[in-house]
């Protein structure tokens, strides 16, 4: 019996290559920053800038590529395996390498053992994702995830190292408060491989109803994040971590009210969305 083609469908997929051309991006930018970093500070810095918001695209794009698929109800392994091999770019390959370059680089002897640490432990997170779904048939439509997703590591990631570099605009070095960084990739590394359960936002689609007061928070809060992009990103990132740390001591009522009040899932829809 021949074996069936993989489905190829396209908008899904033009938003997985525009997540994996942005990590491509953000990684060539941190190589620029870096033969830059020693001759002219100002521009390593701006490349670093670049990067950055080349690492937050890619978040976006992976937020969208999941939405697009189950608007449609498309999903396939093609579109899986694709979305593994984009994320291990964008939020494993990329986030690593800009710490190891504007902080680990200072300590040669350990510096890529902590950014490999945390490169393995999202590749092996993601095989393990797929592994899972593979297990159910190709389809994954629970609601939560266990341990902090990939992609919003980096997200994490890049924020914080976004915040640090505003704090030390004009000074072209990021102060001690680099050091940070390093601690946060390996706290990061076991957080992907924790138990701590996350919510997945699968159901949260231009579908979803909203009550007029939400609907208002949710734009304020966008609008606040725009106008206060330098720190609002990281702290959004922060609290979703936490999150998932407090989350088995809220009550059922709470976490009814912030997880599945969200969004509604629509019968006979979902979608394949990698961690």
């Amino acid at each position: 019996m021949n074996e069936q083609p993989s489905k190829i469908y396209l908008l899904p997929n033009l938003m997985t290559a525009g997540n994996l051309f942005c990590g491509f991006t953000a990684t060539l930018k941190i190589l620029e920053g870096a033969l830059l970093q020693a001759s002219n500070a100002d521009a390593a810095s701006d490349l670093f800038h670049a990067a950055i918001w080349f690492i937050l695209g890619a978040f976006v794009f992976d937020f969208l590529d999941g939405r697009l698929a189950r608007l449609g109800g498309h999903e396939s392994s093609f579109g899986r395996e694709f979305d593994s091999l984009a994320d291990i770019v964008s939020f494993g390959l990329a986030p690593a390498l800009m710490v190891y370059r504007v902080v680990l680089q200072e300590f040669p002897r350990a510096c890529w053992i902590i950014a490999f640490i945390y490169l393995a432990c999202g590749a092996l997170r993601l095989a393990r994702f797929n592994s899972a779904t593979a297990r159910h048939n190709g389809t994954n439509h629970q609601n939560t995830f266990t341990g902090f997703p990939i992609p919003a590591a980096a997200g994490l990631i890049a924020s914080i190292t976004l915040f640090l570099l505003w704090l030390a605009e004009g000074e072209h070095r990021l102060g001690n408060w680099r050091f940070v960084l390093p601690p946060l990739l390996l706290f990061l590394s076991f957080m992907m491989f924790s138990r701590f359960q996350y919510p997945s936002f699968k159901a949260l689609n231009w579908k979803t109803k909203k009550s007029i007061p939400r609907f208002l928070i949710i734009i304020l809060v966008l609008i606040f994040t725009v106008l206060n992009y330098e720190w609002m990103p990281a702290v959004l990132f922060l609290a979703y971590l936490l999150y998932g740390v407090l989350r088995p001591w809220l009550s059922r009522e709470w976490r009814r009210e912030i997880e599945e009040e969200i969004g509604e899932e629509v019968p006979g829809e979902g979608v394949i969305s990698n961690q």
